[in-house]
């Protein structure tokens, strides 16, 4: 809890810190950068550096959770804290990265507010961050040592044991431990990070989603980023990683993940968010689930809809389960089920259904707003968004 001095001296400012967020996280990062440079070369994605989008996405947490603490100072913003932390926790973050951070960040907002940066101002939003990096540093804590990495070594050379070309963009990869240590428990829903060395040297480290739960392996898939920029890791897995080479996995991470029960549920997915919506889906097949399922999906078209044989054949196998398909632009040899975006409006969504969603940011708010119009309650509606989060709301 923020001390009542700092409460009203962040209230007060919070307004011209919000205003010029941007400008701080953008200089903070130039800083952060010139003085660490193997930061932004090993630990920090490059793609989205050079688009912003990390920027953003720290500006948005930084003022997601002051607010916070001056509105809701009774109720800390546990779900955005989970959602950091396990992506903290995925790239083996420690905590004394988090002074460095602290000096940086600081530099940039006395450089940006200029005088306006008293001691006193200065001092408040020093409570801020480390309230925010302690509780992140104690989350993360807690994640290494239930996923059995206590020192926060979670990477683990792994030999890819297959390769199944799902689509033309989409590829998907089975890996093993080198060493033949058992493999790490994830639970439906969950990520790992892989690190690769790219041609210039460069360790990056990108998230991808586990795609299904097969018997002693790790199943990940990953879309090829095109654009500028392209996607450096991911056009580096479709060209240059094949069956036998070693690639270096974390184990399993992420908060949006599965709730076991009898709970009806709708799992949503657009476009390669449908790998997270698979392996749930796969984990309900493999234990018999009876529950209600609704497995929607939304894409561009059948040749570019990753697992959608596997989407068909997985929900034939559950006893009261549903498929809805949507095509931007269906192909006459397979016609969707409709056409056009997906709208939940149209489906009889049960009382009590619990939501999972993952895809594009529109799709994410417009797929939210129907459930709500549906009735579906705001905590019950879960999001994984692939990327920086750049959708902060305090009830998403």
């Amino acid at each position: 809890m923020l001390s009542p001095t700092s409460t009203e001296i962040v209230r007060a400012t919070l307004p011209a810190v919000g205003g010029a967020i941007g400008d701080i996280t953008t200089l903070f990062y130039d800083k952060l950068f010139a003085a660490h440079p193997a930061l932004l070369r090993d630990l920090f994605n490059r793609g989205n550096q050079a688009e912003g989008s990390q920027q953003q996405a720290l500006a948005g947490a930084v003022a997601a959770f002051a607010t916070a603490l001056v509105e809701r100072p009774d109720v800390r913003p546990d779900a955005m804290l989970s959602r950091i932390a396990h992506k903290h926790a995925s790239l083996g973050i420690t905590p004394d990265q988090y002074p460095i951070v602290q000096q940086h960040l600081f530099a940039a907002i006395a450089e940006v507010l200029g005088d306006a940066v008293t001691a006193e101002v200065a001092a408040a939003w020093d409570e801020v961050y480390w309230l925010m990096a302690n509780a992140l540093i104690a989350l993360e804590a807690r994640l290494y040592r239930q996923a059995g990495t206590p020192d926060a070594d979670v990477f683990v050379p792994c030999h890819v044991v297959a390769r199944r070309e799902e689509t033309a963009e989409v590829t998907t990869f089975l890996v093993r431990p080198s060493d033949d240590r058992p493999l790490p428990v994830a639970r439906p829903g969950q990520y790992v990070s892989v690190q690769v060395t790219l041609p210039d040297g460069a360790r990056q480290i990108r998230q991808y989603s586990l795609s299904g739960h097969p018997d002693n392996a790790l199943q990940f898939s990953v879309k090829r980023v095109t654009g500028d920029p392209a996607g450096e890791v991911s056009t580096y897995l479709h060209d240059h990683v094949a069956v036998g080479d070693t690639l270096t996995v974390s184990v399993p991470f992420g908060d949006v993940t599965l709730a076991e029960g009898d709970s009806p549920v709708l799992l949503a997915s657009a476009g390669i968010g449908c790998t997270p919506v698979i392996g749930m889906l796969s984990h309900l097949a493999a234990t018999g689930a009876t529950r209600r399922i609704l497995a929607v999906h939304a894409d561009r078209g059948e040749s570019t809809h990753a697992f959608r044989a596997d989407l068909h054949q997985l929900v034939a196998k559950l006893p009261d389960a549903a498929a809805h398909v949507w095509y931007e632009n269906p192909e006459a040899a397979h016609p969707a089920d409709r056409t056009g975006r997906a709208d939940l409006t149209t489906l009889d969504i049960p009382t009590g259904t619990i939501a999972y969603l993952c895809g594009p940011l529109p799709f994410l708010k417009t797929a939210r707003a129907q459930l709500l119009t549906a009735g579906v309650a705001p905590a019950d509606i879960h999001y994984e968004v692939f990327g920086p989060d750049l959708w902060l709301g305090a009830d998403a």
